[in-house]
């Protein structure tokens, strides 16, 4: 449909909207809080507000809305649209051959964004508040590289220590609502990561509690012995909006200032450990299972690893998004084989779901040509997604004496990639939070490639690992040498 006067998205304009556009079928009006979610971008509204949407259809789940909440200034931006359209959002289903749309409600306000995070901790703070939920990317969990523990010296971490009152990060804003609720008499809230990490409830409860440690033993004592931070595995390709976003929107006869396109698969896999009780996800799609750990494996190393494999080779061959990436031969090329002889050895099957299945259905995934997921958002904050995905599978495969020639090369595209320079010659934007370090590393790297590894922030004894290392050495040789067209060739042809 097209429209030369779009609808703004309101309350007020819901009944207003295209017939063709589904829209909540519940008296938003009755909604009540019930979870708190930090980080509330494009996939935490594609996603898990999309399961929540999903139970208020059905008249379900009516006291589980959600409030959203950022603690970075750049977060004020969405709060501003959202709140200047009621919190609605409205999703485009992007499958490759039809389009859909509907707007979700779940969501009833955005928390004010404030220096030391007042509004924020008394939200979490209200009994009503069982859940806090984050998605706040991999890198966000102040993890030490060296330890695998909290990062105790990270200036943010140490400002957090010592003003318990008011924190810098989400996790030290969780920590003073926690002994606000503590000393109230209410149970904890369950902390809910829903980000691509292995074991990112663990990981979380690592984050709250060693924080909390830093601050009061007595208290990190009740968080660890009474709260619950289960593990999830959360699933779904969702693109940044930009300009085509924005239009398709418009196409559709709708004015959103927010609009939200995603792939037609959702997956969602729970740890069902919930400290005051839950919504009924698994009654529209998710899972709960006391095993979620098979699940995370095999996606982030299919899925998350192979998003890495393939967005810094198409960063430096100027291909624009994942489906194209896909569609040029000599990367897909490389994502096959890397998959096949290095990564899927090291991936066990899950109930209903081979390894070999999964790649299968990923291959389909990113092949998908409505979504136009960039190569630039892919491969953003790759020292900490190399570190996440890809690092644990090469460590595996050197101890086992499997081969390691394709990751290594990986890493050499990444490498040459962080030098900020396609192979056309044009300049690639700072692409990381330590992209300054890794340009220098990867620069010093043109003429010595083990500087690369050196890093031992990020590669910690891997640069002491042989069988790696000279084949790290050999790529990034050839690819300045070659250049990137020639070595992907060279090496889908078994070179």
């Amino acid at each position: 449909m097209s429209a030369t006067r779009p609808i703004k998205l309101s309350n007020a304009t819901l009944d207003d909207l295209p017939r063709s556009v589904a829209r909540p079928r519940y008296d938003r009006s009755r909604l009540t809080p019930g979870i708190v979610h930090i980080g509330l971008g494009n996939f935490h509204r594609a996603h898990q507000a999309w399961y929540l949407h999903r139970l208020m259809q059905e008249g379900l789940a009516l006291d589980w809305a959600i409030l959203g909440a950022g603690v970075r200034s750049y977060d004020a931006a969405m709060r501003e649209k959202l709140l200047g359209q009621d919190c609605l959002t409205t999703l485009i289903e992007l499958a490759p051959d039809r389009r859909s749309a509907e707007v979700t409600g779940p969501m009833i306000g955005y928390l004010p964004i404030e220096a030391g995070n007042g509004p924020l901790i008394r939200a979490m703070a209200d009994p009503r508040i069982r859940i806090v939920g984050l998605t706040v990317t991999e890198g966000g969990y102040y993890i030490d590289a060296a330890t695998g523990g909290l990062d105790t010296g990270h200036p943010d971490i140490v400002h957090d220590a010592a003003h318990p009152d008011a924190p810098r990060t989400a996790f030290g804003a969780m920590v003073a609502a926690l002994r606000l609720r503590r000393g109230a008499g209410h149970v904890p809230f369950s902390g809910l990561s829903c980000d691509n990490l292995l074991g990112n409830g663990a990981i979380l409860r690592q984050t709250v509690a060693g924080l909390a440690r830093l601050q009061d033993p007595a208290l990190a004592d009740w968080i660890e012995g009474e709260g619950a931070f289960p593990n999830s595995m959360v699933d779904s390709i969702v693109p940044a909006t930009g300009p085509d976003e924005l239009r398709l929107v418009r196409d559709l006869g709708i004015d959103d200032a927010a609009p939200v396109a995603h792939e037609n698969f959702r997956q969602w896999v729970i740890e069902d450990d919930f400290r005051a009780g839950r919504p009924d996800w698994d009654r529209v799609g998710a899972t709960f299972t006391p095993d979620v750990h098979g699940h995370e494996m095999m996606k982030i190393r299919i899925l998350n690893a192979g998003h890495q494999v393939i967005a810094n080779a198409g960063e430096l061959l100027s291909v624009a998004t994942i489906s194209d990436c896909m569609a040029h031969p000599s990367i897909r090329a490389l994502f096959r084989k890397v998959q096949v002889e290095e990564i899927l050895p090291r991936v066990e099957p899950v109930p209903g779901m081979s390894p070999s299945e999964y790649l299968a259905l990923i291959e389909g995934r990113f092949s998908n040509p409505a979504i136009r997921d960039t190569t630039r958002r892919v491969a953003f904050d790759g020292s900490s997604r190399h570190a996440g995905f890809l690092l644990p599978v090469i460590r595996e495969a050197l101890a086992s004496g499997a081969r390691v020639e394709g990751l290594a090369l990986v890493e050499a595209l990444w490498a040459r990639m962080c030098e900020g320079t396609r192979e056309d010659g044009s300049g690639i934007e700072p692409n990381d939070p330590a992209w300054p370090r890794l340009t220098l590393a990867a620069r010093a790297a043109r003429d010595r490639p083990l500087a690369w590894l050196e890093q031992e922030g990020i590669y910690g004894n891997l640069r002491r690992a042989t069988p790696f290392t000279r084949a790290f050495e050999h790529w990034l040789t050839r690819l300045w040498r070659d250049g990137t067209a020639a070595v992907l060739e060279d090496y889908a042809g078994g070179g």
